[in-house]
């Protein structure tokens, strides 16, 4: 597959376009009246929540796509940090992975892979774009449209966005499993399925990406793929990049996965720096972020939950500056950590509005890519909609 150099703009930003309806505040509450008891409430799913599938050809030619999924993914996730829903409600974001046409892959599972299951970890999205391989293949967009609504947990809650993003250049038609019957089972599910042709607005009509987003009132988006990302370095990179390793220096693992997760976050901050240190910076700025939230391995940011008791965490699990440590020692341990958190965080979200400022002064218009351009458009229009606002 060719012609997909700037696909990620459109799947990722999706995590913008989705914050756009899912505007809930509040779960909401429906109380069941029984003959012999006072009325019982049961929670619906949680409100504000949105659900992405990223549908990714990775068949030969298609290295552009993954390289720009890399880079873009920071660019998306900052944009999403700003939408409030109401007051200040911010939606939560779950992004699960499909890669498809590939030959690496079983012809019996028709050249699909589910690459990650719905997750809000940063790291391990992160982790799951470097992994990509391109090699050739058969695109079969029905069938892997079809996988992704049978394997993922799209949940019940009508108040959630739940969508689907797909990219190729190839016919949407290709495949045993007729597009038309995975993209109507997708709207019974009140998943909407947006389709980006890579090439020829028109060409894409012919070969059915239009109509396949059209059935379940998803969008279709040709992009010129020739369009290059122009990134422009600021006086304000490098005490970013500074910052974000002593942002590194405030977690504390704890858990029988803590040690790997803490390594997983240095090799992604790795990886961006390896393709651009306008990439790392971009990831630091997203590390500033609410989004960045590691409660699973790192007791600073699992301390925030009100359940949180230190007494309860497994002695055996914690870092070796923790061991043999009281509980008042730990926690003070915690708070000390939290604090120098707070204090870089902000630093790095000053230092990032003055160099926004300096991009919005120095970048040429027009600049950014068309797509992006355009994706930026339809996120303030669908926003604004569903009662979202941007900072």
């Amino acid at each position: 597959m060719k012609n997909v150099k700037q696909f990620l703009g459109m799947g990722l930003m999706a995590l913008a376009v989705s914050s756009a309806y899912a505007c809930e505040l509040k779960s909401k509450k429906t109380s069941l009246p029984l003959i012999t008891q006072a009325p019982v409430l049961v929670e619906k799913e949680a409100s504000n929540t949105v659900k992405i599938a990223l549908l990714l050809d990775t068949s030969n030619s298609m290295d552009g796509l993954i390289n720009q999924a890399k880079a873009q993914l920071w660019d998306i996730v900052n944009k999403f940090t700003h939408a409030k829903c109401g007051s200040d409600a911010g939606p939560n974001l779950q992004i699960a992975l499909y890669q498809y046409g590939n030959d690496y892959l079983s012809s019996r599972e028709g050249y699909i892979q589910q690459v990650l299951d719905f997750s809000g970890d940063l790291d391990e999205i992160s982790e799951k774009l470097f992994s990509l391989t391109t090699n050739g293949g058969e695109e079969y967009c029905g069938e892997v449209i079809q996988t992704s609504l049978q394997q993922l947990d799209w949940g019940k809650n009508t108040d959630n966005l739940k969508l689907i993003f797909i990219a190729g250049n190839e016919p949407f038609t290709q495949g045993k499993l007729d597009y038309k019957d995975a993209v109507t089972n997708a709207k019974e599910k009140d998943v909407v399925v947006n389709t980006i042709f890579c090439g020829n607005y028109e060409q894409g009509i012919t070969t059915g990406w239009k109509n396949g987003a059209k059935l379940s009132g998803g969008e279709y988006i040709a992009i010129d793929h020739n369009r290059q990302v122009v990134h422009i370095d600021t006086p304000y990179d490098k005490l970013i990049i500074k910052l974000n390793s002593k942002l590194n220096k405030t977690y504390i693992s704890y858990g029988a996965m803590g040690a790997a997760k803490m390594n997983m976050q240095s090799v992604q901050d790795s990886n961006a720096m390896e393709m651009e240190e306008v990439v790392a910076v971009k990831r630091a700025v997203s590390k500033s972020s609410r989004l960045y939230s590691n409660s699973s391995w790192d007791l600073v940011d699992a301390s925030d939950d009100k359940n949180f008791d230190v007494a309860k965490i497994e002695k055996s699990e914690l870092p070796k500056e923790l061991k043999g440590k009281s509980d008042s020692e730990i926690t003070f341990y915690i708070d000390l950590k939290k604090s120098d958190r707070v204090k870089i965080q902000k630093e790095i979200q000053e230092l990032n509005k003055k160099r926004e400022a300096f991009i919005s002064e120095n970048q040429k218009e027009g600049s950014k890519g068309e797509l992006e351009n355009a994706m930026i458009e339809a996120i303030q229009r669908q926003a604004k909609l569903k009662n979202y606002t941007w900072d």
